[in-house]
């Protein structure tokens, strides 16, 4: 039977409009503890499945964090093959790395990959506050190193400033952990090991050097 073109183009519109619509399931999975390439803090980790709509999407590493109610970050995890040729079992060897953050969309189910400018998966810990990201970044096999303030969807960093160099031989994360945030006003602080402390604030896409008051940079101050 065919239809009037009156009632044509109404049904078409619901149809595109439900379609447009269509609620995605994002769920992060059981965690489950793996172990790390050598190289990484501690050697473990726990792991979790990202799964769209009940399919594997991918695996991630560590705590997410909601940036708004549609859209969250996590890390992703991945194996990768330490096959080598002279290898007598000619089968893939599957070692668990962390890799890079990913942003989910809770509408949309789609998973894409954060472009965080410098990220080392083996030093950089990053720490999320709202859509901002914080973190120290490496360059020159970690012969430089950064610290960096990301915002999401600014391809360039609100803020990238050196830092110590980080020493060869130290254990991942241990040159430069998680900066620390604050509200009110917006502001990071970056604590590298056998360096000074660097506070920045942060005012939508860019960043200034917070300066310390008298009594703060008096000795003996509570």
């Amino acid at each position: 039977m065919k239809l009037p073109g009156s009632l044509l183009v109404p049904l078409l519109l619901i149809a595109s409009t439900r379609a447009a619509t269509k609620t995605h399931s994002i769920v992060l999975g059981k965690s489950v503890a793996i172990k790390l390439m050598d190289g990484q803090t501690g050697g473990e980790a726990r792991i979790r499945p990202l799964l769209v709509d009940d399919r594997l999407r991918e695996y991630t590493s560590g705590a997410a964090h909601d940036v708004t109610d549609r859209l969250f970050v996590v890390r992703r995890a991945y194996r990768i093959n330490d096959y080598l040729p002279e290898d007598q079992k000619k089968v893939p060897v599957w070692r668990w790395q962390r890799g890079d953050w990913l942003l989910v969309n809770r509408r949309t189910g789609n998973v894409s990959a954060i472009n965080l400018p410098d990220f080392d998966p083996f030093y950089s810990v990053v720490s999320w506050y709202r859509d901002y990201g914080a973190y120290c970044g490496v360059v020159d096999e970690g012969a430089k190193v950064s610290a960096l303030v990301v915002q999401l969807g600014n391809k360039k960093p609100v803020m990238r400033k050196p830092l110590a160099a980080a020493k060869a031989g130290d254990q991942p994360d241990s040159e430069c952990p998680a900066p620390k945030w604050q509200r009110d006003p917006t502001r990071v602080t970056f604590e590298p090991a056998g360096g000074p402390a660097l506070t920045v604030d942060v005012r939508g896409r860019s960043a200034d050097i917070a300066e310390k008051s008298e009594k703060e940079d008096s000795p003996g101050t509570q």
